[in-house]
């Protein structure tokens, strides 16, 4: 019995609901939709931690969403207002502290968690067929996620929230011919002030929704095409899955409860770790920081756009970064999907991660003396990996024998 079939009887022999369930589901069926999809839905059965990554995700944005709302009833988007609001909202709100430090905390950690299962997409294989609508889904949100995270940062409207986005501004007003159209689209006007405030704003709503739509898409992505596996190999036989529910459920509730923690005790015990010291002074166009820096998850592609001469150049070799990563199913054309079995590809992705590292410290340094050398090397190496080494190693490789079945791979042959 194939794996669709198993799925599909599991579907069918679900046991009739009665009373108002059953009255909903015979007319909506969304009762029995959820239990195929979540409590009978076939998991590859050797999923690791780093599979929990995707409901950390999921709660985190519920924890954003539900957090982001209250704070804009009480946000102020203009450029006298903004600081003074988000003071208003940290002093004088009613647990608005906690509602910042929840936003705040949340938008780092998401991000963290983001950059994490983007790195098991990648050493897992994740990217390959029949999966490349899934992962161009997951490079659509993390986009989206990254704009959310930049219109966010802004609203605040301290000296880092101010020169950031000039650097940004600027940077998009150099790209060659459409750059001060797009620059006067930003901005509005001919300064950083109340329409590009509540330009920003609006954008930071209405993407956070647009988000859980693409998150939709996303999950289904999964169901269609199955989830991969640290393997790579997929199921054969019903002995190479288990049901979502229980196992997977408890286990993803597990990484919650030790995600909760690691969340708790930043909020609560280090919030400073998660914002620049200069964000807590109102913005002031005359004065300019003495190191103007993005937050931590920017630092990479800062350090990138600091690397070449040119503010359009930088702003290229930034955007190329992450486009390169939309090509990726076509770039690496080995039957292997895990780099488990894959030890040259292996150790250069850990190159990658290192490279991504020391962009970040380059970034952080301003790109510098030996930073910038550093930085033009890592990004070097980062686009020579996936344009040049994953091509070529492709069909050169000799890799590892895989196991004939998941079951194999853990000795349940």
């Amino acid at each position: 019995m194939s794996i669709p079939d198993q799925k599909q009887t599991s579907a069918s022999s679900t046991p009739p609901y009665s009373g108002l369930a059953g009255w909903i589901n015979r007319r909506l069926p969304v009762i029995s939709a959820f239990r195929a999809e979540y409590v009978d839905f076939r998991v590859p059965r050797n999923l690791n931690g780093w599979w929990n990554f995707g409901a950390i995700l999921t709660l985190v944005l519920g924890l954003m969403l539900a957090s982001g709302i209250f704070l804009a009833m009480n946000y102020t988007p203009t450029d006298a207002g903004a600081f003074l609001s988000v003071e208003a909202i940290e002093r004088q709100l009613s647990g608005g502290w906690l509602l910042r430090a929840m936003h705040m905390t949340g938008a780092n950690l998401f991000l963290a968690a983001l950059y994490l299962h983007l790195f098991r997409g990648l050493y897992y294989g994740s990217y390959k067929a029949p999966r490349e609508l899934l992962w161009l889904t997951g490079l659509v949100l993390m986009l989206m996620v990254m704009a959310t995270a930049f219109a966010g940062y802004l609203l605040p409207w301290g000296q880092m929230s101010y020169w950031g986005a000039d650097v940004i501004t600027k940077a998009v007003g150099a790209i060659p011919g459409i750059g001060p159209t797009l620059e006067h689209i930003m901005t509005g006007s001919d300064h950083l002030g109340d329409i590009f405030l509540h330009r920003f704003f609006v954008l930071h709503f209405v993407l956070a929704f647009l988000i859980v739509g693409v998150v939709g898409i996303h999950v289904a992505a999964v169901h269609v095409s199955g989830s991969n596996n640290p393997t790579g190999v997929e199921p054969r036989t019903p002995k190479d899955t288990v049901p979502f529910y229980p196992y997977y459920i408890s286990k993803d509730l597990v990484g919650l409860i030790l995600f909760a923690m690691v969340f708790a005790a930043l909020m609560f015990f280090w919030p400073n770790m998660l914002i620049e010291p200069d964000n807590y002074t109102p913005a002031d166009p005359m004065h300019t920081p003495a190191d103007i820096e993005p937050e931590w998850y920017f630092l990479p592609f800062y350090g990138l756009l600091q690397s070449v001469p040119s503010k359009f150049g930088g702003l290229v070799a930034a955007a190329g970064s992450l486009l390169v990563l939309f090509a990726l199913p076509w770039l690496d054309r080995s039957p292997v999907r895990s780099m488990r079995f894959r030890p040259l590809c292996r150790i250069g992705l850990l190159g990658v991660v290192c490279a991504f590292i020391v962009l970040a410290d380059a970034g952080k340094h301003h790109a510098q003396g030996g930073w910038l050398i550093a930085a033009r090397l890592a990004g070097l190496y980062y686009f020579g990996y996936f344009l040049v080494f994953l091509p070529l190693v492709s069909r050169t490789e000799k890799t590892r024998p895989l196991p004939s079945s998941i079951a194999a791979s853990q000795g349940d042959a």
